[in-house]
């Protein structure tokens, strides 16, 4: 790892544990995701000790993948720490999008104030299932969108938009008659109207997930990101650093459960000795200790082929399903071993378990990676009978 990434992830862990940590307990912390006012509160001591939005460097440059890898585990050793230093979803992946595709325009109107943590994000893709939306299956969109002089108007619905509620910026995804298109809009806009937040299993994104309704949506022209009928190929680019870093920031989360779990059975006493003697309870932190290691080192190996200039899209999939997986397992064992602590608001260790449970189906479900992987093996194996 590089002098410069490791001294960010330190200054960036030092900063969870002294500073994130005692916000857990916050009442602002609410269902839907910390307050505003919290944002503000915690990303402004962010600000001052020099760890707001880690992974951006001074001159707009940004740390490689693997680099990365290394700042964003460590933000997440509280769910809300990369709330505080301004590494979330979907800011982050937006941010990096925008870096990638935007124009000068658009960076200076859209993307420095996220970069800068002043503003957050949304990116408007899904759409409700109950009318035959786009989900896992993206090219079911049915937001609609088409040119009306210098502008274009987009209409549709879309459903679990993360973070919509408070969102000064959205990148709205719609079908023109050349496909797909992505679009970069100011919030709030009164064409674009919450319905309703969901009640979900998670609680540690601002703004939680909303149900949105956009009618008649103006958006100039030159607010489109890219070409027309280019934005499942744009979303690409997004989509494989934004799934492995879901793995980083939750790994930083599942690290800590384990660190709390592990502390309880080195402490606590039953049946005549400490609980970690007891080989039933040894045995689970030791197999959260063999995938918390596999779940780094795919992290790394994905990041290692995406900074190698790779869209690294089956390389994300294993990676997604190996670590949420995983993951899910460490979380679960860790509540099984603290027993009712593990089940109860007492430590974070609750809460970690139900939003690593969520990563198991955000940026794509298990089974339908799975199923993505299957087809490739099916075409791998039709070429090499051909050759």
């Amino acid at each position: 790892m590089t002098e410069r990434a490791q001294a960010i992830a330190d200054r960036v862990e030092a900063f969870v544990r002294e500073t994130v940590v005692p916000y857990e307990k916050d009442p602002r912390a609410t269902s839907h995701g910390p307050t505003e006012d919290l944002l503000r509160e915690m990303r402004a001591k962010a600000r001052a000790a020099g760890v707001l939005t880690p992974h951006i460097l001074p001159d707009g440059g940004h740390l490689t993948q693997r680099e990365t890898a290394t700042v964003l585990i460590r933000s997440g050793l509280s769910p809300l720490g990369p709330v505080a230093v301004n590494t979330m979803a979907p800011d982050e992946g937006n941010i990096y999008l925008i870096g990638k595709l935007g124009t000068p325009l658009h960076k200076q109107r859209f993307l420095d104030q996220l970069v800068s943590g002043e503003s957050r994000s949304a990116f408007f893709m899904t759409e409700p299932a109950d009318e035959g939306g786009a989900g896992s299956d993206p090219s079911m969109m049915r937001s609609t969108c088409h040119r009306d002089g210098d502008h274009w108007v987009i209409n549709g619905r879309k459903s679990f938009i993360t973070g919509a509620d408070g969102a000064k910026v959205g990148i709205i995804m719609a079908k023109s008659e050349d496909g797909a298109c992505m679009f970069l809009v100011d919030l709030p806009d009164p064409a674009v109207r919450i319905e309703r937040v969901l009640e979900t299993i998670d609680n540690s994104m601002p703004g939680g997930h909303s149900v949105v309704m956009i009618d008649n949506l103006r958006v100039p022209a030159d607010q489109m990101l890219g070409a027309s009928g280019e934005g499942f190929k744009y979303a690409q680019v997004r989509l494989s650093p934004a799934r492995l870093s879901h793995c980083m920031r939750w790994l930083g989360c599942a690290l800590r459960a384990q660190e709390i779990a592990t502390d309880y059975a080195c402490t606590r006493e039953a049946f005549g000795k400490k609980l970690i003697d007891h080989e039933g309870v040894g045995f689970m932190l030791a197999e959260n200790m063999i995938d918390l290691k596999q779940s780094e080192l795919m992290i790394d190996w994905c990041a290692d082929v995406l900074d190698e200039g790779s869209l690294g899209t089956v390389e994300s999939s294993m990676a997604k399903v190996s670590v949420s997986e995983a993951l899910y397992r460490v979380a679960d064992r860790c509540v099984q071993v603290m027993g009712g602590k593990g089940v109860s608001g007492d430590t974070v260790v609750e809460q970690i378990f139900r939003e690593i449970r969520a990563f198991r189906i955000y940026d794509g479900p298990t089974e339908v990676h799975k199923w993505s992987l299957a087809k490739k093996i099916k075409r791998d194996h039709a070429k090499a009978l051909v050759g």
